[in-house]
């Protein structure tokens, strides 16, 4: 083999270990989808101190009030959630939250939500 074929070759590979190297330092943007699935869960279990780290800065103001909405009600829960991104900044989720009011369920549907990149990592930012 040629010098010149075996420093191609060496380049190559030095080349092909950076390139590696590089992905794996590479940040972890998450998944936004993951996200909205945590703060509804949070949201149903009425779990303030796990809702705040996952609350966008624009909606930290409305942290109480969103801890509480499903505090006064039985047998909370959320049923066949499936969520995916949809759009830059939009999950859209499948399934229902059923919660009971005295006597008689009321099934609430999952929609579509906004999520926004803060602090690193992915937020929940209210309806779509």
């Amino acid at each position: 083999m040629s010098m010149r074929k075996r420093h191609q070759r060496i380049f190559a590979c030095w080349l092909l270990a950076c390139a590696l190297i590089s992905a794996g330092c590479a940040p972890d943007e998450g998944d936004p989808a993951a996200v909205v699935e945590q703060y509804l869960r949070a949201k149903v279990a009425s779990d303030m101190n796990e809702m705040r780290g996952l609350l966008c800065a624009e909606m930290e103001n409305l942290l109480e009030r969103e801890s509480r909405t499903f505090e006064t009600v039985t047998n909370v829960e959320i049923q066949e959630m499936a969520c995916e991104r949809s759009g830059e900044t939009t999950v859209s989720c499948s399934g229902t939250i059923v919660a009971a009011y005295g006597a008689e369920n009321t099934e609430f549907p999952l929609t579509s939500y906004r999520v926004v990149r803060e602090d690193d990592g992915w937020k929940w930012c209210g309806e779509a």
